[in-house]
């Protein structure tokens, strides 16, 4: 397979530019302070859609009509993101959508690809999404933009990286979590040739954590039903067998707790007082855990991947109040 290239991420980022949003990067002098590294948070949440994903949904369907291949209807399967990016992107160039999504998605996320003009189709499992994708993607006049297992999608992802480190210069590592590996794929790429030196680092919840199985295996693992995890960006059942390319590239991989799910979410939104989804707190306990091995002070980047959630989700995170317990290192 021929991997993706810093110049494939950059025409990406051509192509979007006049689409999406310039997202802020935020820092903490008091988490610096107490852990004591210097850290940069590309805080997605502030995306059209609430998401990266608008990213790499846009660069699929400008290439797309760049090639002339402008299609007559868009279909995906997806957990929430995903499935709002395809919604507005196509809306964009007036190409009628069909988003498949399990029943049990976040229902602000089922709420907004609905506004944004999609018909969306709850199937009782992510499974029987991804096998109702796959019929609908045969159909004359339609394609399928996966949520990360496309060439496309992942150089549209690999442009968060790719602004951050021109924004901020060279880092030391590189954190973001990992649903199907696109973010992750494209955050490698844009990080290699950007800053050689960094080590990029991915994160799963330990509940789903298919990738994490599939590196110590050395092929993909599947997981046989819908895991149990507030991180709900990273639900996925399984990575690509494109991504999984990439995700072997990985300088590491962290399994993250639910409890430290939690715990991240709360003093994220406190500390950079901004709505952080439970799967970007994934990187931020996964840096934790690498930063206290370091023997000297470090700059890294934490891709904070979107800031979609509902009130559900909300109750089951503050139900305990963890911000008596200052961060720290060991």
């Amino acid at each position: 397979m021929k991997l993706l290239s810093l110049q494939d991420i950059a025409r990406a980022k051509q192509r979007i530019s006049q689409h999406i949003r310039n997202t802020p990067i935020l820092t903490s002098s008091l988490l610096n302070k107490w852990l004591g590294h210097e850290i940069y948070f590309k805080a997605e949440g502030f995306q059209k859609i609430g998401a990266f994903k608008a990213r790499g949904a846009c660069n699929t369907i400008v290439w797309l009509i760049e090639n002339k291949m402008k299609p007559g209807h868009l279909v995906t399967n997806s957990s929430g993101n995903h499935g709002q990016a395809v919604a507005w992107s196509s809306s964009l160039f007036g190409i009628p959508s069909t988003i498949y999504m399990a029943s049990h998605s976040s229902k602000v996320k089922i709420q907004a690809t609905t506004s944004y003009g999609a018909k969306v189709i709850l199937c009782e499992s992510r499974a029987i999404a991804d096998e109702k994708v796959e019929q609908a993607a045969n159909e004359k006049g339609t394609y399928w933009i996966p949520s990360f297992n496309h060439e496309q999608v992942i150089s549209g992802q690999g442009t968060v990286v790719f602004d951050s480190i021109n924004e901020i210069g060279k880092v030391d590592a590189v954190f973001a979590p990992c649903g199907g590996g696109g973010l992750l794929s494209g955050s490698l790429i844009a990080a290699r040739a950007l800053s050689p030196k960094a080590e990029i680092i991915g994160s799963e919840p330990l509940n789903a954590n298919d990738a994490a199985e599939s590196l110590r295996k050395n092929s993909i693992q599947r997981l046989k039903s819908t895991p149990n995890t507030l991180a709900d960006g990273a639900m996925t059942l399984t990575v690509g067998d494109i991504t999984f390319e990439y995700l072997k590239r990985l300088d590491d991989f962290y399994e993250i707790e639910e409890s430290q799910i939690i715990y991240w979410t709360q003093w994220l939104t406190h500390l950079l007082k901004v709505r952080v989804e439970p799967t970007s707190a994934l990187p931020m306990e996964a840096a934790r855990q690498w930063m206290s091995k370091q023997s000297n002070n470090k700059r890294i980047l934490i891709v904070l991947s979107g800031g979609n959630i509902d009130q559900k989700t909300i109750m089951k995170i503050w139900e305990n109040d963890l911000l008596t317990e200052i961060p720290h290192l060991n």
